[in-house]
């Protein structure tokens, strides 16, 4: 973590100077803003953390309800939604309060018992330095809340306020959305007011004002199967109370256990009753009561005494996707940009028996809050966001026929087949779990993600999939750390130099050459990106990684853009340079397949993704690729 670049500042690190224009409500709400999200579900509030960090983008938050959450809801994050909290800075405080999942077993019924049939390795060796975890969505609510708060602008969500209605005037640049809010604070109920946006994003729920707006719908279909989950507090002889855990009975149905932070909790997914086909959850009356009755049933000969039951819930499974992930008509595509967006729920339901809800509803926005920044601050042109729609329909609707296909194998009796003896929900499980572990997205072709042509340089690095971090050394602490550890949420860009056989720097050498020519070149994307006054680094973060050792490895020789000025003072940035470990036999170079004669160029997009592998000499390319989505600083 760097700061002190402007000025010394004691106390919290994480607390921002504040913005002139910082949140505030003395006089009422504001008539004018750049983004209205509607919802602050994890989708809203992670797109609500990112634009809250620019002290230019004036951002509003809106929910009916009265407050944050306390408890319930989704409880499962990923592996990929981990990296991403790391960006953020608070995935060592999420390891530090969840519960890490790191075996899976399935139990089965044989001679009247249950039996332990399979266990499965949760998040497979090499997977990622990030564990799959558990905590209450409600606390990753409060670190997205406290990152705002923290920020410049001191974005606070204004809670009693729904999104009713909207309209786009797509004659005007300024402010062209008009958004209908009402109160539903006691005593303001019913209550209207409108505010001007630059742009809205509906983070509002399967039910979705802001998607009903602009015309959309979801499509699918349901399972016709009510499903109960519970948090409880309980007494068992069951052995896997705190194992993630899929129990099939003979004949009472399927549940699944899930272990909750802080060492007694546990949330319980369990199977109910078949519905009809018009038939609606609410109209069976199923209460706590139901789920508790069952998942004695199943867990049978096994006890389960209920002391305390923390939250509950019962639901319908289905699966939808809607047709609409923006307001621009499909024949308009060429002449309008979106000024209207969807992301989670709104655009994409399903059960919750993957885990993916809420770590997929974040995915839309981190994919989204970079782009809005790039626009709304002038460093891109209005039509960069039609690619969150082409990239992120594509993910949702991988999700939503990924998890189609998982509920029906939940659902299923048991069943073995061939050699393999396990029942096939493990081995499934087991064939599922780089989906589940957020890491089987990859963005297609794009000026945002460039061809394989030489994708062979560093196979390890897979364009179009999220950049899989590796242990280095930094060499002016000699700090072992992950190379993806670098890399902030925000709008910055990253162009990782892998150095070539025998290059440690030295002038004359590639990337020696290439420091130089992005240092000063006309053509450099550096050099044509960068406003006057801003730091080097403001949107293209330059850093190198070396083959050599950090005692072999002399920093005062390396080349100036590695050790860059910046701020106020003119203080060097000393964190733009790694190597490999060879203390600890770490060698990102073997471990992602780097081509170590020739080394190469790693293109990694703000949101974490590998955007192009290009050779160190590839000059035209770099400019080109860049001048693609990115405006002239002039």
């Amino acid at each position: 973590m760097q700061y002190h670049l402007n000025g010394f500042r004691p106390g919290d690190p994480d607390l921002k100077a504040a913005a002139p224009n910082a949140h505030d409500r003395t006089n009422g709400l504001p008539r004018t803003v750049d983004v209205v999200i509607a919802g602050t579900g994890p989708a809203g509030l992670c797109l609500a953390a990112q634009l809250a960090g620019v002290p230019s983008i004036r951002t509003m938050i809106v929910d009916p309800k009265a407050g944050p959450m306390e408890k319930g809801q989704a409880d499962g994050i990923s592996v990929r939604s981990m990296e991403m909290f790391q960006a953020f800075g608070f995935a060592d405080k999420v390891k530090r309060e969840s519960i890490w999942i790191n075996e899976t077993t399935f139990w089965t019924p044989s001679n009247g018992r249950l039996q332990r049939a399979a266990r499965v390795q949760d998040v497979p060796d090499g997977t990622s330095e990030m564990p799959h975890i558990l905590i209450n969505q409600a606390r990753i609510h409060d670190m997205f809340l406290d990152i705002m708060r923290h920020s410049p602008t001191r974005l606070e969500p204004d809670y009693g306020l729904r999104v009713t209605d909207l309209t786009v005037d797509p004659t005007t640049d300024d402010h062209p959305v008009t958004v209908t809010l009402e109160h539903t604070a006691p005593g303001r109920e019913g209550q209207r007011e409108t505010v001007r946006a630059n742009y809205v994003v509906g983070c509002d729920g399967a039910r979705s004002n802001v998607r009903r707006a602009i015309g959309g719908a979801l499509h699918g279909d349901a399972a016709h199967q009510a499903w109960g989950v519970i948090d409880l507090l309980a007494v068992t002889d069951f052995p896997d109370w705190r194992v993630k855990s899929f129990v099939r009975s003979e004949t009472a149905g399927t549940l699944m256990i899930l272990p909750r932070e802080g060492g007694y909790l546990v949330r319980l997914y369990v199977e109910l009753d078949r519905l009809g086909e018009e038939e609606r959850v609410a109209e069976r009356g199923m209460d706590a009561t139901t789920i508790i009755d069952k998942a004695q049933r199943i867990f049978a000969p096994y006890t389960l005494d209920v002391k305390e039951v923390v939250w509950w819930s019962i639901y319908e499974v289905g699966h939808r996707l809607t047709d609409r992930f923006d307001d621009v008509p499909a024949d308009q595509i060429a002449t309008r940009s979106p000024r209207v967006m969807l992301a989670g729920d709104a655009c994409h339901t399903h059960s919750p028996k993957a885990g993916q809800g809420m770590n997929v509803s974040m995915g839309d926005t981190f994919n989204m809050g970079w782009k809005l920044i790039s626009v709304l601050t002038g460093r891109s042109d209005p039509s960069l966001l039609h690619s969150y729609t082409a990239e992120r329909r594509a993910a949702a609707k991988g999700l939503v026929e990924f998890d189609h296909e998982w509920a029906r194998v939940v659902g299923e009796k048991v069943s073995r087949e061939d050699a393999d003896t396990r029942p096939r929900v493990a081995r499934e499980f087991e064939n599922n779990l780089p989906f589940t572990c957020g890491l089987t997205i990859q963005y297609e072709p794009s000026a945002l993600t460039g061809g394989a042509e030489h994708q062979a340089l560093a196979p390890g690095f897979n364009i179009g999939k999220r950049f899989h971090s590796a242990p280095v050394v930094r060499l002016a602490d000699a700090k072992p750390m992950q190379l993806g550890h670098c890399l902030e949420a925000g709008m910055q860009w990253h162009l990782f130099a892998f150095a070539g056989a025998g290059d440690t720097g030295q002038p004359g050498g590639a990337v020696a050459d290439l420091c130089d020519w992005l240092d000063s070149d006309p053509a450099s994307p550096i050099v044509a990106h960068t406003r006057a006054g801003d730091d080097i680094d403001a949107v293209i973060d330059l850093r190198a990684v070396f083959q050599s050792g950090f005692r072999d490895l002399d920093y005062g020789a390396m080349p100036a853009a590695l050790r860059p000025h910046k701020g106020q003072y003119g203080l060097c940035d000393y964190e733009k340079i790694f190597c490999i470990d060879p203390k600890r036999g770490e060698d990102i170079y073997a471990q992602r397949g780097i081509n170590r004669d020739a080394g190469c160029l790693v293109i990694v997009r703000p949101d974490q993704y590998v955007a192009h592998v290009l050779p160190l000499a590839a000059r035209a390319e770099l400019t080109a690729f860049f001048a693609g989505f990115l405006r002239p600083a002039s």
